[in-house]
């Protein structure tokens, strides 16, 4: 029968769709076939000459199901006017006539050799991209890098050590604590991005700053794909009011302010109920506490954490607030170690002596008193130095719950480069200053008035700066909003520089536009002016020049303003300038930090504990300077701060430098990144793969595309929209231009494509001919490709230690596997392919030689 006698009652399937199941011939006149579809309830009209249908017949053997839901096998079959007529036996053994009419309509060919044998066969080009993305999954799941290769950031080993060591663990509790601008937010990213991926994670709840959301929003979607919601008090109550339930369980990933959980019992209460899988608290140092009283915003970060098993905090400042500022920190992610206050300040005086076996065991020496005495005799006699090492930092070190990196750590940082510029004060200043609090007086503006524009020497400096920097890009902080307004508003209209303002009085979308406006260029603002809003979170390392209107009181506070500007990415150095009034308190102050501190030119570790040592007086030079004492105060914490960063290079940071930075001999991660991404493979691959789902492309450079749907496209893609997307495979590129994407193995575009073919049929049965020298004319082989599969939690990563995930054999007709021999691509490569009528017809003619050879694979594998 030719593949286009059409006859009543014969049974059909659609090659394009499947998901009909099985259909019957209703009527075949005039060139055009109806079929209808029992098991959907549809019909279909197709020409005769061109129907997209393949005949099914079953074969001796063969178990199919009756429209009474029993499975019979058939034993042998007649054709009778076109029709099959099978003779098959029940499970009991009774045999009975079985037209094929009355076969199951809703049947489904899945497996490969059920779709070779119905007929349903694709094209070879499908076949080789199905073997390819196959090839490419198990090769993604195995990598020690799965979830860390589709972020676009630089690939920066402590950052990728941190994100590693979280990834792995079933419950990732941990504050992250890097001095500014080594990246806190990128390392949160990665994690929550490789949690993601590899299905530890399913649902993400991050807690920010209200002043940081819409960064962290945007952040999260450019640089990880990763797409939040955003819920804020207006949002929130609106879903409340349409929709009612829990709005935080209708979405996976979820952003919320600080001051939705504080200050809205309701929505702290459906956080609660809400199941989350992890917890991100951005400035964790926010957060009050004291052995007496917590804050609203401890308290309410406090029940999530008991609530949630993965919790990140960060944090740069960690012991901002002293030593139990920083404990009331670790005591959220691990209250059982970290339950006393006395007993962790008191480990805390022992990191010294614990440094120094560290240093000791990396040398090969044995302390055994010692480490007895801290450990246990049972440890000490049977484990190595280097797994002493790391019971000696996880249980009387600062623990496995905190990462903090230095910049002595790090490498790659520019240089901060300190311009001073000390300003005559007008006459009189000195007395008016004297007679106001201290908190004004660092503030020259509230000293001299309404009129402070026009008298202030600060002003005029800086104008005359900007007029011989106009190309320059500048970044200028104080600490008030209303001096934000006021010289923002006179450098604008009266000057005619280009400059935005930053601050608490505008709103979180007005805030974002300034900042963008800023970061434009090309056309954008020469100047950012911010109150100290400014100073925590927002990152403007293409600017290089930093204006400090005014001086923070604390060390802290002018790190987080430097880090805005000194952070990983800046290309340039950063040139900080302090114009300050002579004989002032902001002068006394700014010698304090500058020689005292360093805090200019350096990151001060101790400077906090210092200023709280010397802050009563300092306070009583700024009031009433005296260059003698002033000179003494500044010897002294020069020297104290000597003494206390020796301490601490010896004792604490060098445990937290072993958590923190990978060891010698661990894999490279960098490394593994590298060669796992493979620019050239991607690239080829992604080509072919968005060429045969019917995607536009259009080159963009040497190393981008422009993907658009095409009017043939195969199926709708959740990841691709109408608008398309701009590409580029380079990392370089990627993070040079925000405005395109990059695209790589985890792309979700990519994961969707790949498993669209994986979950599915597409292309998982051909047929071609081959020109072989080697083999003889008519010669049938079989190749055949199995997967490994355990049915487990997607979170246990099983791929991973699979040491054969594809299996292959190439089965000849003595029962032979060829696979040694000859490999899938060059084999592949001299494959001729067939049309869709000859392959179904040789398939007809082969299957009594091609099931022997499949039950032959099937026994190997």
């Amino acid at each position: 029968m030719s593949q286009t006698d059409f006859k009543p009652g014969q049974r059909w399937v659609s090659n394009t769709e499947s998901e009909l199941g099985l259909g019957v011939v209703e009527l075949c006149e005039n060139r055009r076939v109806e079929i209808n579809f029992p098991a959907v309830g549809e019909s279909r009209t197709y020409a005769v000459n061109n129907a997209p249908l393949s005949r099914i017949v079953f074969v001796e053997g063969d178990r199919v199901q009756v429209e009474s839901g029993e499975q019979v096998t058939i034993l042998d079959s007649v054709e009778h006017q076109g029709n099959l007529i099978y003779h098959c036996e029940d499970d009991s053994g009774e045999g009975f006539v079985l037209p094929e009419r009355l076969l199951a309509s809703d049947v489904h060919f899945t497996k490969p050799s059920q779709r070779l044998f119905a007929g349903q066969i694709d094209r070879h080009a499908f076949y080789k991209l199905r073997i390819q993305t196959q090839q490419a999954l198990a090769k993604l799941n195995a990598s020690p890098v799965r979830g860390l290769l589709g972020a676009r950031v630089q690939l920066l080993p402590h950052q990728f050590h941190i994100a590693s060591e979280l990834s792995v663990l079933n419950s990732a509790r941990a504050l992250l604590a890097d001095e500014v601008g080594l990246g806190k937010t990128i390392e949160a990213g990665l994690v929550m991005h490789q949690r993601l991926i590899t299905g530890r994670a399913k649902r993400v709840l991050v807690v920010v700053p209200d002043n940081l959301q819409h960064q962290w929003l945007v952040e999260l979607l450019r640089r990880f794909n990763l797409s939040f919601s955003l819920y804020d008090a207006e949002r929130l109550t609106h879903t409340l009011a349409e929709e009612g339930g829990n709005p935080f369980e209708s979405n996976q990933l979820v952003i919320v302010p600080m001051s939705l959980l504080t200050q809205h019992e309701l929505a702290l209460e459906l956080a609660l109920l809400a199941s989350w899988d992890m917890l991100v608290v951005d400035e964790a140092h926010h957060l009050g506490w004291s052995e007496e009283a917590a804050s609203h915003g401890y308290l309410a970060i406090e029940q999530l954490c008991r609530a949630i098993e993965s919790v990140l905090l960060l944090s740069a400042t960690p012991e901002h607030l002293g030593p139990e500022g920083h404990f009331a920190r670790l005591r959220l992610l691990d209250p059982q170690r970290f339950s006393n206050l006395d007993s962790y300040l008191e480990q805390r005086n022992k990191f010294e002596q614990i440094s120094a076996l560290v240093e000791q065991l990396e040398q090969g020496e044995r302390p055994s008193e010692a480490l007895v005495e801290l450990l246990g005799a049972d440890p000490v006699e049977t484990a190595t130095n280097a797994e002493l090492i790391d019971l000696l930092v996880a249980t009387q070190g600062p623990g496995r719950t905190l990462f903090r990196n230095s910049r002595r750590a790090v490498s790659g940082f520019p240089k901060r480069l300190l311009n001073p510029h000390r300003l005559e004060a007008p006459e009189g200043y000195a007395e008016r200053a004297s007679t106001l609090p201290l908190s004004d007086q660092l503030h020259p503006e509230r000293v001299f008035g309404v009129d402070w524009i026009e008298q202030d020497p600060r002003v005029a400096w800086l104008s005359a700066w900007l007029k011989q920097n106009a190309k320059r890009k500048t970044l200028l902080i104080c600490a008030n909003a209303q001096t934000v307004v006021e010289l923002e508003e006179y450098l604008n209209l009266r000057l005619g520089v280009r400059c935005a303002a930053f601050h608490e009085g505008m709103s979180l979308v007005n805030r974002d536009r300034a900042a963008a406006y800023f970061a434009d260029r090309e056309m954008g603002a020469q100047l950012l002016v911010c109150s100290e809003i400014g100073s925590e979170g927002r990152n403007f390392q293409f600017a290089s020049d930093l204006i400090l209107f005014d001086l923070p009181p604390n060390p802290d506070l002018l790190e987080q303003r430097i880090g805005r500007l000194d952070r990983i990415g800046q290309q340039q150095d950063v040139q900080i300038h302090v114009p300050f009034l002579s004989a002032s308190a902001t002068e006394v102050l700014f010698q304090w930090f500058d020689r005292g501190l360093q805090a200019f030119t350096h990151i001060s570790t101790v400077g906090d504990g210092l200023y709280r040592g010397a802050a009563l007086r300092l306070s009583e030079l700024m009031h009433q300077p005296n260059d003698t004492e002033l000179e003494q105060l500044i010897n002294e914490t020069a020297a104290e701060r000597e003494a206390l960063e020796l301490s601490l290079a010896q004792g604490r940071d060098r445990l937290l430098e072993l958590n923190s930075q990978p060891v010698a001999g661990s894999p490279d991660l960098v490394v593994a990144v590298e060669e796992a991404e493979q620019i050239n493979d991607l690239q080829g691959f992604a080509e072919h793969l968005f060429d045969r789902f019917g995607l536009e492309m259009q080159p963009r450079g040497a190393n981008g595309w422009v993907v658009r749907p095409g009017e043939e496209m195969v199926a709708p893609l959740t990841t691709l929209d109408d608008e398309g997307l701009t590409l580029t495979f380079s990392r370089d590129e990627a993070l040079a231009r925000d405005d395109i994407a990059y695209m790589s193995w985890e792309h979700p575009l990519m994961i969707e494509l790949m498993e669209l073919i994986h979950s599915s049929e597409f292309g998982n049965a051909s047929v071609c001919t081959l020109k072989l020298p080697a083999l003889p004319p008519g010669t049938v082989l079989l190749e055949t490709y199995y997967r490994a599969h355990l049915s487990a939690p997607r979170a246990l990563q099983l791929e991973r230690f699979f040491e054969r995930p594809l299996l292959r054999y190439l089965i000849d007709p003595t029962g032979r596997d060829l696979a040694a021999h000859l490999a899938h691509e060059p084999l592949n490569k001299l494959a001729q392919p067939l049309s869709l009528g000859a392959a179904q017809k040789m398939i007809r003619m082969l299957r009594a030689t091609l099931e022997p050879q499949l039950n032959t694979a099937e026994n190997l594998a």
